[in-house]
């Protein structure tokens, strides 16, 4: 047995242990979907139905506006706004420099694009459309590897910010010793004083935390994260993580097998701390976790309450080892799953939405920014497959 193979056999064992069941617990009925001459076999909450609210250009995260909009960054170019009942995508702005992720902040309208973050007034009269000259860069950002930047206002209203590493095994950190440039891998809070605006660092030791959210009771911060591709299919699982000021989550350094922190020693650097924060909960490795929004108090289903909506991207990695020749029916499919919360905690993992990918490898969408509605429903952006725009989840 290898060496990863047994790493893959704790993974097992600690989804048993830890009672992330593979089994969901939601009761689950089929919907077909048709789209590009293609059907696609769902399985969804039984009482629910998928539909297409809207179709965009590559639309990534997603906020819910004060005025009930729904704002879209995208790998576009464009900036989505859409009142409800969210049919008729407006473009707001059109930006260079990967506009990913999008947020509102004392009447401003906050775009985290690679180099940077921006700033520019929100106006919601559908007749306003931002220009490149009313966006005023607050600070800057490090560029290359990972493009995708992902802002959020956290309930003590500060500005938090999250970026990844810009590869597998790459030599940087958010903390002491290492220079802006290499200022990567985890989640930064915005800080002011003295005249100056400036990044500090909230939890590092991720490799690319896409999607993150606070837990509505607790006001805990967590965060999706993806593995490394350089330890093939299976390993290391992705994470679903607690983050607290401070934590360290071991990305390059160290990797989670599913019940042991193990060195990863493609990087010669010495770790720059031992203190690992495992994940609190798991996906199989390879799925591309996105989007992260917890369950508003009366929005969507009282059986989702407490719990995290995640979309999963898919994989591009084929079977068996884990590169880019292969089926691509091996792939890795695109989901969104709920993570069930009990008593504060992350307590399992379930499949909400599944089915995006058929038998062939053909994918109808791949979920990746997550909201609620000013309705209520679960609202997800899809940046590919046979339909790039935004899809709802709602009762029949």
């Amino acid at each position: 047995m290898t060496r990863f193979t047994k790493l893959f056999a704790a993974l097992l064992l600690f989804a048993v242990c830890c009672g992330l069941e593979a089994a969901p617990k939601i009761a689950h009925h089929s919907q077909v979907f048709e789209a590009d001459g293609s059907s696609w076999q769902l399985s969804l909450p039984a009482g629910y139905r998928l539909e297409l609210a809207a179709e965009m250009d590559g639309p990534r995260m997603l906020v819910l506006a004060g005025d009930g909009a729904l704002l879209a960054g995208s790998v576009s170019k464009n900036i989505y706004r859409l009142e409800p009942p969210y049919a008729r995508p407006e473009v707001l702005a059109v930006l260079k420099g990967f506009p990913h992720g999008v947020a509102l902040h004392d009447g401003d309208l906050l775009v985290a694009r690679t180099n940077g973050l921006y700033r520019a007034p929100y106006r919601p009269e559908r007749s306003a459309r931002l220009t490149e000259k009313d966006f005023r860069r607050i600070t800057p950002l490090p560029t290359g590897g990972h493009p995708s930047r992902t802002v959020a206002v956290g309930p003590d209203d500060r500005i938090y910010l999250s970026l990844g590493i810009s590869g597998n095994c790459s030599d940087e950190y958010i903390g002491k010793d290492y220079a802006f440039d290499d200022y990567r891998g985890g989640v930064l809070v915005l800080v002011e004083g003295e005249g100056a605006v400036r990044w500090q660092p909230y939890a590092s030791g991720l490799r690319n935390p896409v999607g993150f959210d606070w837990h509505p009771d607790t006001g805990v911060l967590y965060a999706s994260n993806h593995g490394p591709d350089h330890h093939g299919y299976d390993l290391p699982p992705e994470y679903f993580s607690r983050l607290d000021a401070g934590s360290f989550h071991g990305m390059p350094w160290f990797q989670f097998d599913g019940r042991d922190v193990i060195r990863d020693r493609c990087i010669g650097r010495a770790p720059p701390r031992t203190d690992v924060t495992r994940p609190v909960a798991t996906f199989p490795a390879r799925n591309g976790p996105m989007g992260v929004a917890f369950v508003p108090r009366g929005a969507g289903d009282p059986a989702w309450a407490d719990g995290a909506i995640v979309a999963l991207h898919g994989s591009w990695a084929t079977k068996p080892s884990g590169g880019w020749i292969g089926s691509r029916a091996s792939r890795r499919p695109p989901w969104v799953a709920l993570v069930r919360f009990d008593k504060g905690g992350a307590a399992q993992v379930e499949p909400l939405i599944e089915g995006f990918q058929n038998a062939s490898g053909e994918r109808l969408a791949r979920p990746i920014g997550v909201a609620f509605g000013a309705d209520g429903a679960l609202y997800f952006s899809s940046d590919g497959g046979a339909i790039e725009g935004l899809f709802r989840l709602v009762r029949n």
